[in-house]
C-alpha cells in the first residue's frame, strides 16, 4: 500500500500535468503545505498574489483534508520561472534542467510547426480580412513541448494561440507608448521588451510592413525562448 506521502505527491503531480484549476492562499498570509521533497512548506500572500487563468478568471482554491494545494504552474508564476512538462521523461521542470531560470539560446530546443491544410486555410482567411494586409505570416517554429491550438483574427491583427505562447501579427505598433528594453535578435532584427498593464511581458519587432508581438501569458516560456521563436516568423509557406 502506498504511504500517505506517496499518495498526496501523486495527486499534486497530476494537478500540475493535467492543468486543473489553480489555487491561491486566500486573502491572508497562509501556509500551503506540499508533501513533496521532504515536506517543503510554501507561503503565498494571497492578498498580493491571486492567480488567474488565460481568460483572466480568478482560480479557485483547492483544499483536501485541511490542506490547500498549490499546483506547479501557480508556483512557477510566484517564483517567476518557466515551467515545462517533458512527456518523454514524465517530469515537470521548474526553470531548466540545468537549474537556470533563463536558458542560454544555444540550449533551447525548437520544434517545426506542422500546419495542417485546414490550419493553413484558416490562417490565410484570417489575413484576407485586412485590406492591404492580405499576405499571411506565421511562426514556423515553437519551443519543443508546446502545441499550436488555433489562429484567431481580431480587429487589429491575427493571433496564433499556443499552449504557452501567443504570437500576434498586426499592422500597428502598440509598443511605442511603453518604456522597455531594446534587444537584438539572432537575425539582427531590433526588438523591444515591455510590460503593459496586463502584467504579461511582451516582445515586439517590425517585420516587413507589420509588427509581430510574442508573449507567454502563462509565463511558461522565458525571454530567451521567445526571442528564439521570434526569428522564425515569416511568410506562410504553401
Amino acid at each position: 500500500m502506498k504511504s500517505k506521502k506517496m499518495i498526496i505527491a501523486t495527486m499534486v503531480f497530476g494537478m500540475a500535468v493535467t492543468g486543473s484549476a489553480g489555487v491561491y492562499a486566500g486573502t491572508n498570509l497562509e501556509k500551503i503545505s506540499a508533501y513533496l521533497n521532504h515536506g517543503i512548506g510554501f507561503k503565498v500572500n494571497g492578498a498580493a498574489y491571486t492567480p488567474v487563468d488565460n481568460n483572466g478568471k480568478t482560480l479557485a482554491p483547492i483544499t483536501y483534508h485541511d490542506t490547500t494545494y498549490l499546483p506547479v504552474r501557480a508556483l512557477a508564476d510566484v517564483l517567476k520561472v518557466p515551467v515545462t512538462f517533458n512527456a518523454a521523461t514524465n517530469q515537470v521542470i521548474l526553470g531548466t534542467s540545468s537549474g537556470s531560470t533563463t536558458p542560454a539560446s544555444g540550449s533551447i530546443t525548437l520544434a517545426t510547426i506542422q500546419y495542417s491544410a485546414a490550419q493553413k486555410e484558416a490562417i490565410t482567411k484570417a489575413f484576407a480580412n485586412f485590406q492591404g494586409f492580405e499576405t499571411a505570416y506565421a511562426p514556423a517554429q515553437m519551443i519543443s513541448g508546446d502545441a499550436f491550438l488555433k489562429v484567431a483574427g481580431g480587429e487589429d491583427g491575427v493571433s496564433f494561440l499556443f499552449n504557452h505562447m501567443n504570437v500576434n501579427v498586426s499592422p500597428r505598433d502598440y509598443s511605442y507608448s511603453y518604456t522597455g528594453e531594446t534587444v537584438k535578435l539572432s537575425n539582427g532584427t531590433e526588438a523591444k521588451w515591455y510590460s503593459p498593464s496586463t502584467g504579461t511581458t511582451m516582445l515586439t519587432f517590425k517585420l516587413a510592413d507589420r509588427f509581430v508581438t510574442i508573449s507567454s501569458p502563462d509565463k511558461a516560456l522565458s525571454k530567451a525562448q521567445l526571442e528564439k521563436v521570434a526569428v522564425s516568423v515569416a511568410k506562410l509557406s504553401n
